[in-house]
């Protein structure tokens, strides 16, 4: 097919809606009416005298066809993507990377200037969002992310950083002034902090052999680590802490933890569209946020 008769813009549109399995995704993601991505769409398939999609009731999913141009058009539009954002690169040495809220506030910042004494030619822009990040021009180049099932994302690479455990931790002065800790049913003498919803702490008491029906399960709920480490923190009641995010209150004995039984509740990654082909100053600190974790983790074991 000669070049000139390609129909770039019905293949942008296609593009566009088969990552997101969605019309109106595409059409807000391309600035256009969902109309538009509708008539694109069907005149790509009548351009190709085969259907791309199957149209459902609210939803549309991929013929094969279509998932044979969608896998070609991402890698083709993700390679001109990363040539011409090397070319309109700046002269500084920046890199964005996408951080879940709590790992930002608790972990990340804290650690941040680290990096900068390191490599002070290296600017970093930290940007706050929990949800997927498909990596394009713009957008940041590398992703920290937490997930309790996850071990890929479509159409990137991930590598996992830290397991991640859960264990109560409370304040001293709260522990001092409240009932005995004996055991962890005695913990329903206590408030208890959630995260989310209320299953993080029925894993725990699963696990730590109180039955369902006798395991506490008021409280009052945040919406991230950050918010329930700083309740516990001020003496509110007792938090499900993310070892790795309490490390540091742990050994200076701002928080307790009064129970040597752990949960498994996930895991941290490190995201990005190609973990090999990171330039410079992503690479940099991707490396060093590779250390920082192994630091993390062996100073956890010596708590």
């Amino acid at each position: 097919m000669k070049r000139g008769r390609l129909p770039l813009t019905a293949l942008r549109s296609f593009e566009a809606a088969g990552r997101q399995l969605s019309f109106s995704r595409a059409a807000e993601e391309l600035f256009v009416s969902q109309a538009a991505i509708s008539r694109q769409i069907r005149e790509l398939e009548h351009f190709l005298r085969q259907p791309l999609f199957f149209r459902h009731h609210r939803r549309v999913e991929l013929t094969e066809a279509g998932r044979r141009l969608l896998d070609q058009l991402v890698r083709s539009f993700d390679d001109i993507d990363r040539l011409l954002s090397d070319l309109a690169a700046p002269a500084q040495s920046v890199v964005r990377v996408s951080v879940e809220p709590s790992l930002a506030a608790v972990w990340l910042v804290p650690r941040l200037n680290r990096f900068r004494e390191l490599r002070p030619d290296i600017d970093v822009s930290v940007e706050v969002d929990p949800r997927p990040i498909e990596f394009r021009s713009d957008q940041a180049e590398l992703a920290l992310r937490f997930s309790a099932h996850n071990t890929s994302w479509p159409r990137s690479e991930a590598e996992r950083l830290a397991l991640t455990v859960d264990s109560p931790v409370l304040s001293p002065g709260l522990l001092a002034s409240g009932p005995p800790l004996d055991k962890p049913i005695d913990l329903g003498r206590y408030t208890l902090l959630h995260e989310e919803n209320r299953q993080g702490w029925a894993r725990w008491f699963e696990a730590a052999g109180v039955p369902a029906d006798a395991a506490p399960a008021r409280g009052p709920m945040f919406a991230d680590t950050s918010l329930s480490k700083q309740a516990a923190l001020l003496g509110h009641g007792v938090a499900l802490g993310d070892l790795m995010l309490v490390r540091d209150e742990l050994a200076s004995g701002a928080l307790i933890k009064p129970f040597d039984i752990d949960v498994a509740s996930g895991a941290y990654w490190l995201v990005a569209r190609s973990l090999k082909g990171l330039p410079e100053p992503a690479k940099a600190f991707a490396d060093w946020i590779r250390a920082e974790f192994a630091e993390s983790r062996r100073s956890l074991q010596e708590i």
